[in-house]
């Protein structure tokens, strides 16, 4: 048995199934429809990319390792690692305190380590850095929180680092979105079907009024369990999916899933593929990706849009769906295949324009895994493109690999431990870096691996913390970095 199957099936048992019980009961099926609130703030974005970046940062990648509930920062041109372990949960005990004390928090508390966090409790999830370097916005699933900290106080270890912090409504924070002039933060409440927009830094709105950093503005509707958002380069639009219950027991194998898709659609829930208007959060466009994909002939495939690459110019989408070892291109402005309107998304019909143009395989390295023990449902979690659009790197999770794949071919390029001498274990994500790079950490290895998306070289492999997720990029004031 693989040294890795081996705890998924230990753990796979009584403990995910009391956990997807538990979120079960706490988190209700579709709310009714909100009521509009009287308007009491113009928060329609007003920023610009163009403004100059203060003199004296040096601009770093942030690794977030989830179970250890540290930052790792590494440089961003060097590759160095100039900083292990810089702690992200100051406030560890008394969070934990304040949990245990309620029985439902304590309740959904443990369903998370017991069901997405494989075993572990999931301390750091997402993390930007303010453009001036002073503070990083980091979420934390397990405290279902978003904290800004003090990163010259974090660094040098001290306990007061966290300057700001705001509770999700719900029981668990995940995937972060940064504007493009990084003036707005959106975090995914995950267990309250919505998307929650904060201040990223203290700011007038449009209307003049003064909001602070971490101050809450407004959300916009998801489906069941947010997942990504990611904002299009002139930050006028926001692409985001939720993914369902992907912490349910019962994934069996592909076959047999299609012959239970409608009792297994019921049970994951709503997972919709939605383009939003950043000015007034309106919902633009949603999609059933599951649906759209049955209708370009690849039926009985998931609707959940995993980790997403908008290609340059934002009309072309690939993402990667749960269960699937590849990825889909999608483009948001051709007509719909067939023209006609084919189910509607909580009011919203399927939108006129939007079709699956293909699909690319790659391969499938455990094609015998039950999908039961497949992190999160995901065959594969991490997907990015280069500043050109011709190449796109993907974390092939659960097959130990990353690849550099073709966009025009769809020829991948695969670097494992066989290829490059340096284990390649559950790659987690992939983010573009500067110079055209590619990031990937890869949680079973503790490590990341840095590409080059124009050569296909492997840069550098350094050592993180305890199971690396997300990686950012971000800056770091060169006085503070003298300090360490």
């Amino acid at each position: 048995m693989s040294p890795r199957l081996a705890p998924r099936l230990a753990l796979f048992g009584s403990a995910l199934a009391a956990a997807a019980a538990t979120f079960a009961l706490a988190t209700p099926q579709a709310p009714a429809e909100v009521v509009a609130k009287p308007h009491v703030a113009d928060y329609s974005m007003n920023e610009t990319t163009s403004v100059a970046l203060p003199r004296g940062l040096r601009d770093v990648m942030w690794v977030g390792n989830n179970w250890d509930g540290t930052a790792s920062i590494v440089d961003a041109h060097t590759y160095e690692v100039l900083k292990r372990g810089v702690n992200l949960i100051p406030d560890k005990r008394q969070e934990i305190n304040d949990i245990v004390k309620n029985p439902v928090d304590l309740a959904l508390f443990l369903a998370i380590k017991f069901g997405p966090g494989e075993g572990h409790n999931q301390y750091v999830d997402d993390m930007f850095t303010t453009r001036n370097g002073r503070y990083l916005a980091v979420s934390r699933p397990s405290f279902a929180d978003v904290i800004w900290v003090d990163i010259k106080k974090a660094t040098l270890g001290q306990p007061d680092a966290i300057v700001r912090e705001q509770q999700m409504d719900g029981f668990r924070t995940d995937h972060m979105g940064l504007s493009p002039g990084g003036t707005r933060l959106l975090v995914s409440d995950s267990t309250s079907r919505q998307v929650i927009e904060y201040a990223m830094v203290d700011q007038t709105l449009a209307d003049g009024t003064e909001v602070a950093m971490g101050d809450r503005l407004r959300t916009f509707e998801s489906g069941e369990t947010p997942h990504e958002s990611n904002y299009t380069t002139n930050g006028g639009q926001i692409f985001h999916a939720s993914i369902g219950k992907v912490y349910t027991p019962g994934d069996l194998t592909a076959a047999l899933d299609a012959i239970l898709d409608p009792v297994s659609d019921s049970i994951k829930g709503d997972r919709w593929f939605q383009i939003v208007r950043s000015k007034d959060f309106k919902i633009l466009k949603r999609w059933d990706i599951g649906e759209e994909l049955a209708e370009a002939g690849y039926p009985n495939m998931s609707s959940a849009v995993r980790p997403m690459a908008i290609a340059p110019g934002s009309r072309y989408v690939y993402f990667q769906v749960s269960f699937f070892h590849g990825y889909v291109k999608f483009d948001t402005q051709a007509a719909d295949i067939n023209g006609t309107t084919d189910y509607t998304l909580r009011g919203i019909p399927e939108p006129t324009t939007g079709r699956v143009l293909g699909i690319v395989n790659l391969e499938n390295r455990v094609p015998t895994m039950p999908r039961d023990l497949y992190v999160n449902d995901s065959a594969h979690h991490g997907l990015s493109i280069n500043s050109a659009g011709t190449t796109l790197c993907v974390a092939g999770t659960m097959d130990d690999y990353a690849a550099l794949v073709d966009v025009a071919t769809g020829t991948p390029t695969y670097y494992d431990e066989a290829s490059t001498g340096h284990a390649y274990e559950k790659p987690y994500w992939t983010t573009e870096g500067l110079g055209d790079t590619c990031w990937i950490s890869l949680s079973g290895s503790d490590s990341v691996a840095v590409l080059d998306t124009t050569t296909g070289e492997e840069l550098a492999f350094e050592g993180v913390g305890n199971h690396p997720q997300r990686v950012r990029h971000g800056y770091v004031p060169e006085s503070t970095i003298a300090q360490w």
